[in-house]
């Protein structure tokens, strides 16, 4: 017997899990759902977070920046365990109402500055630190492009594409195909970009590279969604040369360590609170 069609009810209401991997910590509210105090340790800044796409988008910068010589970047990496839900506490809500990782709070000024989402993230500390985001008004803007323009796309590949690919409860051809089209119509963006530059904004590496290759360069090296085959990934020439070209950068290596709980052991650090601990 085959399914009755979904008929939309006049009103929604959330009666029952929709089902899926992340089932259990959805709901259509905000705001807290238990007190917890966040640790505070020992660096200015205090990252709050987990080795996703968008989590390792900071940890990478961080790493960047300690490697180009500011020990003012030094910081503590705390583990966010988002499939327990310890976004939903009381102290990480206090840092990022929206409950995403990942989330900073910068205590080297009085009474310390948060800031969250991670495109945002990733420009503060490019203009605190002065790198990674060019200074010249055309380079600057450039970047801010790319940078913006992955803060908007991302969400049909990670929430769209990765979502019903991965982690949907079955498998929908019509969600599948819909989002398929749009992940490979943004790598073609990227492609033709890549064919004019050595990197998005042009000759230089940015905060762009580092925010599209979280996501965009794991994708193609079948290190996100493992769907390579699946998206051709092999086809997108220029994306390939940049994304292997970045995944080569020991800061990347080492901020993709950063708040890891699965795969290899080795490349597992759950916690940062010092450079020895990536040694």
């Amino acid at each position: 017997m085959s399914k009755a069609p979904y008929v939309p009810p006049t009103v929604w209401k959330h009666e029952a899990p929709s089902g899926g991997q992340f089932a259990s910590i959805n709901r259509p509210t905000a705001g807290p759902t238990h007190e917890k105090v966040l640790p505070v340790g020992k660096h200015p800044l205090q990252l709050y977070s987990l080795a996703t796409p968008n989590g390792v988008k900071v940890t990478i910068l961080l790493e960047e920046l300690l490697a180009l010589g500011h020990s003012g970047a030094e910081y503590d990496a705390w583990l966010i365990r988002i499939g327990e839900g310890d976004q939903f506490g009381s102290g990480f809500v206090d840092i990022n109402p929206n409950s995403k990782i990942p989330a900073l709070l910068d205590r080297s000024v009085e009474p310390g500055i948060r800031v969250f989402e991670s495109g945002s993230i990733l420009l503060y500390l490019a203009e605190k630190f002065g790198e990674l985001l060019p200074k010249d008004l055309a380079g600057r803007t450039e970047t801010l492009n790319w940078l913006f323009w992955q803060m908007g796309a991302a969400p049909y590949l990670g929430g769209g594409f990765g979502h019903f690919y991965v982690y949907a409860p079955e498998k929908f051809e019509y969600a599948i195909d819909r989002f398929t089209m749009e992940a490979k119509r943004q790598l073609d963006v990227l492609n033709r970009r890549l064919s004019e530059s050595a990197y998005l904004a042009g000759d230089s590496y940015t905060i762009a590279d580092i925010a599209v290759w979280s996501w965009y360069g794991q994708v193609v090296r079948n290190t996100v969604y493992g769907a390579a085959e699946f998206l051709a990934a092999h086809e997108y020439t220029h994306v390939q040369r940049w994304a292997e070209t970045i995944a080569q950068r020991p800061a990347v290596i080492r901020g993709m360590r950063v708040n890891r709980t699965w795969g290899d052991e080795a490349t597992q650090v759950p916690e940062r609170h010092d450079a020895s601990d990536l040694d």
